[in-house]
C-alpha cells in the first residue's frame, strides 16, 4: 500500500488515521457516558476523567495532523453517485471534523476552568490558557455533552452509509478506507468510466 492517496485508493497514512481515531472516538464517548454515573467514592472517579482528558488531547493532535494530511493529500475520487449524494457526503465529513474540533475545545475548557493544566499520561502537560469565565465549566460541559451525542449519531449514519455502499451499491467506498483494492467487477467498472 502506498503512503499517499491515489485517485482510486487511500494511502496507508489516511487509513491509519481513520482506524486509529474511529474506535478511540467511540471509546471516548463510552468512557464519558460511563464516568457520569461514577460516585465520589468510586476508584475510577478521578482516574476515568484523567484518562478521558489525556486521550482527548492526543485525539485532538491526531485530528490536526489528519486535517493537515488531508489538505496536502486529497482523498480519492468518489464513487459514481448522484451529485446531491456527493454533496451530502462531503458536508457530513466536514461536519464530523467540525464536531470533533468543537468537542475538543469544549473538553479543554471544562478541564481547565479551575486553572489546572491537563496532564497527558505524565508525558507532557497542556496549560490552562483560558479560565475563570463565568459558568465556563457548565456551559462547556453542556456543549461537550450534546455535541458528543450529535457526533455519535453522525458516526452511526457514516457507518451505515459505508455499509450501504458496500452491500447495496457494491462499490469500492468501504474497501478504500479499509486499505483494500477494488473487487474484480469494480476494476472493470473503473476502466470503463469515461
Amino acid at each position: 500500500m502506498q503512503t499517499r492517496n491515489t485517485d482510486t485508493h487511500y494511502g496507508w497514512v489516511a487509513v491509519a488515521f481513520h482506524w486509529l481515531m474511529a474506535p478511540a472516538i467511540i471509546g471516548m464517548f463510552a468512557l464519558g457516558w460511563w464516568m457520569r454515573g461514577l460516585s465520589y467514592y468510586d476508584p475510577w472517579y478521578r482516574q476515568g476523567p484523567e484518562i478521558h482528558k489525556a486521550v482527548g488531547i492526543i485525539l485532538f493532535a491526531l485530528l490536526v495532523a489528519r486535517l493537515l494530511w488531508r489538505w496536502a493529500n486529497p482523498a480519492p475520487a468518489p464513487e459514481a453517485a448522484p451529485r446531491w449524494q456527493q454533496k451530502i457526503a462531503g458536508a457530513a465529513h466536514g461536519l464530523l471534523y467540525l464536531l470533533l474540533i468543537v468537542i475538543s475545545i469544549a473538553g479543554y475548557l471544562i478541564s481547565t476552568a479551575d486553572g489546572r493544566a491537563i496532564e497527558v499520561f505524565n508525558w507532557f502537560t497542556v496549560p490552562a490558557t483560558l479560565q475563570g469565565l463565568e459558568n465556563q465549566e457548565d456551559i462547556a460541559g453542556t456543549i461537550h455533552k450534546w455535541l458528543a451525542w450529535t457526533l455519535m449519531g453522525l458516526v452511526l449514519l457514516h457507518g451505515l452509509a459505508a455499509l450501504k455502499h458496500h452491500f447495496i451499491n457494491r462499490d469500492a467506498t468501504l474497501r478504500k478506507i479499509l486499505g483494500l483494492g477494488p473487487r474484480a467487477h469494480e476494476k472493470s467498472l473503473q476502466t470503463n468510466r469515461p
